[in-house]
């Protein structure tokens, strides 16, 4: 089964293949990355990157994730993806490398899976959620149009630290009645 490509107006949302693995291992060894999501250990471990990609094919074939990597002017500038959790059900993760913040490219990637999501694969629903020290985040959530669902308190731990947890959502409907005017991508494959 071939995974998809999905292009915008300045990114390539593509397959990560092993070549990817130095600049993943680059990216996400900072700090500032690692606080901000929930299963990014800091120090990232060496080889995790190696092993990271290498369980996508069969998360894609098994149809639990679908992994692209974010791909600007060349280069891998971070990472997104979309957990499939059935029931037409979608959850949307990302992250991106310290040196390519605020360039707009998590909403810009997040707006064509949203796309894919509801297009392609036919979701009714895709929610996403943020560590609420992480407000860039949550701005990338509202900038797609995901409503704000509620604040999870001190739902996770994330070393030895109690966090709030907020969470967004959009319904397939939501996304198809603001489609007017925005510009997300094609898809390939």
């Amino acid at each position: 089964m071939q995974r998809p490509v999905l292009h915008t107006e300045r990114l390539t949302l593509r397959p990560f293949t092993l070549a990817d693995a130095p600049a993943v291992q680059k990216l996400v060894s900072a700090y500032e990355v690692a606080l901000n999501t929930l299963t990014i250990p800091h120090p990232y471990p060496d080889g995790g990157a190696v092993e990271w990609i290498g369980k996508h094919d069969e998360d894609y074939e098994q149809e639990r994730i679908v992994h692209f990597a974010i791909e600007a002017e060349g280069e891998v500038v971070g990472a997104i993806g979309l957990i499939l959790k059935g029931s037409g059900l979608g959850e949307l993760g990302y992250w991106i490398g310290v040196p390519y913040w605020n360039r707009g490219y998590g909403s810009e990637a997040a707006t064509a899976v949203l796309q894919y999501g509801f297009e392609e694969r036919k979701l009714r629903r895709i929610f996403a959620c943020y560590l609420t020290r992480n407000a860039a985040s949550g701005r990338v959530m509202e900038k797609i149009g995901m409503t704000y669902e509620g604040t999870m308190r001190q739902h996770i731990t994330k070393w030895d630290e109690p966090c709030d947890m907020a969470f967004y959502g959009i319904l397939a409907d939501e996304w198809f009645s603001g489609i007017t005017g925005r510009t997300a991508g094609k898809t390939e494959g």
